[in-house]
């Protein structure tokens, strides 16, 4: 059993549901939500399966159930998996924490084509279990597979302990950007987008 991740250790009362509402606001407001879906929808083959790892409340996998990709998504956080199921029916919402993932016990015995991680998932982790995740990641996805993975720098976890726990996991560098629209990362980017690969 790994630590209480610092999604729940580092945020406030009622956060869950904040950033709930955060997103149906920013929804029903007309915002371009789409990006990471659209990044994805790109790198992957048509029909592709893609677990949408640290999924939230559902905004990344919906988005691409919706490009017709079979979707699985996982969150530690009950209330993010409560609200997925609202707000986007089709993919397979499941509660549970990404260091322990073992989708078999679900019946989900297939690897994956890729997987997306995305909206700052690898910040809120619990302490020290990064390289697990990674790994846990990597046991779901076929070889040759991508795990693409998204976060801002200054949360916590840096560029360099992120590029350790990479090569602990046994994944390879494909390529990074500074957005998920493709900018180049450069030494002004606050954010990274690495795209790995399952040798």
């Amino acid at each position: 059993m790994t630590d209480s991740p610092r999604w729940f250790t580092d945020t406030q009362p009622g956060h869950s549901q904040w950033y709930i509402e955060r997103f149906r606001k920013m929804a029903a407001e007309g915002a371009d939500l789409a990006g990471e879906a659209r990044f994805m929808d790109a790198l992957m083959a048509p029909g592709s399966d893609v677990l949408d790892a640290g999924c939230g409340p559902g905004r990344v996998g919906g988005q691409l159930h919706d490009r017709g990709h079979g979707v699985v998504g996982v969150d530690v956080d009950p209330e993010l998996i409560e609200a997925a199921n609202q707000d986007y029916p089709g993919p397979r919402w499941l509660q549970g924490d990404l260091a322990e993932l073992d989708l078999s016990a679900h019946g989900i015995t297939e690897p994956f084509d890729a997987a997306v991680v995305a909206g700052n998932v690898m910040t809120f982790l619990a302490e020290g279990t990064a390289d697990l995740v990674l790994t846990r990641l990597r046991e779901h996805v076929r070889t040759d597979g991508a795990i693409v993975i998204g976060f801002g720098f200054g949360r916590g976890y840096s560029r360099e302990t992120f590029d350790t726990d990479i090569a602990h996991a046994g994944l390879r560098v494909e390529q990074r950007f500074g957005t998920w629209d493709l900018r180049p990362l450069t030494s002004e980017s606050d954010f990274m987008v690495t795209v790995l690969r399952v040798p």
